[in-house]
C-alpha cells in the first residue's frame, strides 16, 4: 500500500489520460494537414456508388489520415509490443513504423509550404506521391499481417539455462590382456593399501615370473629392489 492507501501494483501502473492529451492536437493537425494537402492533390467528393445509390457520396481526402497514420500506429504497436513476436515481422514492424511517421511529417510539411504560398494545386511529382501512398500503406499492412501470422518458427525466446550436470567421472580402465589386468589390480591394491605379491599376480592372471616380477617392479620399484613382495 502507498500513502493514499491504492494497492502498490494499481499505482505502478502508467495511466493513459495524458495520451489523450498529447494526441487530440496532433490528431486535428495530422488530419487537416492530411486533407488539405488531398484536396491539393484531386482528392475530393467522389460519388462510390453511381446509378445505385446517387446521393452515397465521400470526400477521399479523408482516407489520406485514416490509412497513412493508422498503419503507422499498428506498425509501432507490432514492433513494441511485448511477448512472442515472429523476428522478420518485428523487424519488418520497426522499420516501415519509422518510415511512416517520416512519411506523416514529410506530407504535414509539403501542404504547410504550399498553404504557406498560397497554392490551390500541389505541383505534379507531389500528387503522384501522394495518389500512391494509399496503396504502398495497404501493401505494408498486408505483408506485416502475413509475417504475424507465421508459425514462429523464427521467434527468439530467452535462452534456458543449461540443466547442471555432474562432473564426468573418470572412466575405468578396461585390461586389454592378462598383463594389463595384473597391472590394473596391483594398481587397485597399492591405493587401497594392501598391494598384491608377485605369487599372487602370476596365480591369479596366469603371468610368468618374468613378466609378473616386471608388473611389479614398474608400480612397486622400492619393494623390488628390496627383493620383498614375493
Amino acid at each position: 500500500m502507498n500513502l493514499i492507501g491504492t494497492p502498490a501494483a494499481a499505482a505502478s501502473t502508467p495511466r493513459r489520460w495524458p495520451l489523450i492529451l498529447i494526441a487530440s492536437p496532433a490528431a486535428v493537425a495530422i488530419w487537416s494537414g492530411w486533407v488539405g494537402l488531398g484536396g491539393m492533390c484531386g482528392f475530393g467528393p467522389v460519388n462510390l456508388l453511381p446509378g445505385i445509390g446517387d446521393g452515397f457520396t465521400i470526400n477521399t481526402a479523408i482516407t489520406l489520415p485514416v490509412g497513412v497514420e493508422a498503419y503507422g500506429a499498428y506498425a509501432l504497436g507490432v514492433w513494441l509490443r511485448p511477448g512472442a513476436i515472429p523476428g522478420r515481422a518485428r523487424s519488418f514492424a520497426k522499420r516501415s513504423a519509422i518510415g511512416s511517421l517520416a512519411l506523416g511529417m514529410s506530407g504535414q510539411v509539403i501542404y504547410h509550404l504550399l498553404a504557406a504560398a498560397h497554392q490551390r494545386s500541389a505541383p505534379w511529382p507531389v500528387i503522384t506521391f501522394v495518389s500512391c501512398l494509399l496503396v504502398a500503406v495497404l501493401g505494408f499492412g498486408a505483408g506485416l499481417t502475413h509475417l504475424l501470422r507465421l508459425d514462429g518458427s523464427d521467434l527468439d525466446p530467452s535462452p534456458e539455462p543449461l540443466p547442471e550436470t555432474a562432473p564426468e567421472q573418470p572412466k575405468p580402465r578396461v585390461a586389454a590382456d592378462a598383463e594389463e589386468a595384473a597391472r590394473v589390480a596391483l594398481a587397485a591394491t597399492i591405493e587401497a593399501g594392501n598391494p598384491l605379491t608377485r605369487n599372487q599376480l602370476v596365480t591369479r592372471f596366469g603371468l610368468p615370473r618374468p613378466v609378473a616380477a616386471k608388473v611389479h617392479a614398474e608400480l612397486l620399484p622400492e619393494l623390488s629392489m628390496n627383493g620383498s613382495g614375493s
